[in-house]
């Protein structure tokens, strides 16, 4: 892919390796990736935009490309609402939209929270907004399973042993259903689930997505998201994890916020449908930016 740039950017604990896809004119995309403990996506098609506007990702620190040291007094929301703000200045971005995925929907309102300059619009993506609902209603998703597949995640998760094979297939089960519904599944999001750092995913989230045992148990922004001023668009599956009845709640929060379900996805729309995905992100970017002042 022509006009890409790469490195390394020293952030609070170590080194964050950042990726800038495209040089057109509009006002950088920053992602947020998901997690924690994943890493940015090679193939995100929203690196497609490149030719209208920046395309930023990077991998947050412990995590991907970047060091992964094994501090755990980094792996705090706060450090890596730190880091963020590190990585925007490192790169001089002046304006951007952001646009956060799952765990980086908690990372992009934190930011947010603090009141900082120059973020033109954001975007939450499959959003996990509120640690106690996300395991509710995984859990609400999992009783209409067949008995057998939801024993076998019960009595794996009371005992301990969610790192054997019966139950490893048995999530799988569920990834398809939830996750990505593409079949098989694309060997790209099977490849960087392989290279998810768990030490950050268990300190943070927990054993599983059913499961929130780590710093994030209580993680709950809606009690103050009505304090995001800036144009904010809510996105789901139809089938995601980030419910259509939670993300809609969310978006009820925030002023003048939009809402929107990809009908044939669930967590991963940049896999399951990523032209309808990418048209949406681009027409909402693009609105934003012509809005009076923009």
């Amino acid at each position: 892919m022509e006009n890409v740039k790469e490195g390394f950017i020293p952030v609070t604990g170590g080194k964050v390796w950042y990726r800038i896809t495209g040089n057109g004119p509009g006002i950088p995309l920053l992602l947020l990736h998901g997690g924690p403990g994943m890493k940015s996506s090679d193939s995100d098609p929203l690196r497609q935009l490149g030719a209208e506007r920046p395309v930023i990702q990077y991998d947050q620190l412990g995590c991907g490309k970047s060091e992964w040291p094994e501090d755990t007094a980094l792996w705090t929301v706060d450090r890596y609402v730190e880091e963020l703000g590190q990585v925007i200045r490192a790169l001089e971005l002046e304006e951007v939209h952001l646009l956060g995925h799952s765990w980086g929907t908690m990372l992009a309102a934190s930011y947010l929270f603090t009141k900082p300059g120059g973020v033109r619009s954001v975007i939450f993506s499959g959003p996990a907004l509120d640690a106690q609902r996300w395991e509710r209603d995984q859990r609400a998703y999992l009783k209409r399973f067949p008995e057998p597949v939801q024993k076998v995640i019960e009595e794996s998760e009371s005992q301990g042993t969610t790192d054997s094979d019966d139950y490893q297939e048995t999530m799988m089960q569920y990834y398809k259903t939830h996750m990505c519904r593409v079949d098989p599944w694309p060997d790209e999001l099977s490849e960087d689930l392989d290279q998810l750092n768990p030490a950050v995913y268990n300190y943070m989230w927990g054993a599983s997505e059913f499961t929130v045992t780590g710093t994030l148990k209580h993680f709950d922004a809606t009690e103050r998201l009505h304090e995001i001023e800036v144009p904010a668009l809510f996105t789901c599956g139809r089938y995601d994890e980030a419910t259509p009845e939670a993300t809609e709640q969310y978006a009820s929060f925030v002023p003048n916020s939009e809402f929107h379900v990809f009908e044939n996805s669930s967590h991963m729309p940049a896999f399951e449908e990523p032209e309808v995905y990418v048209e949406t992100v681009r027409e909402w970017v693009n609105r934003q930016e012509m809005k009076p002042g923009g």
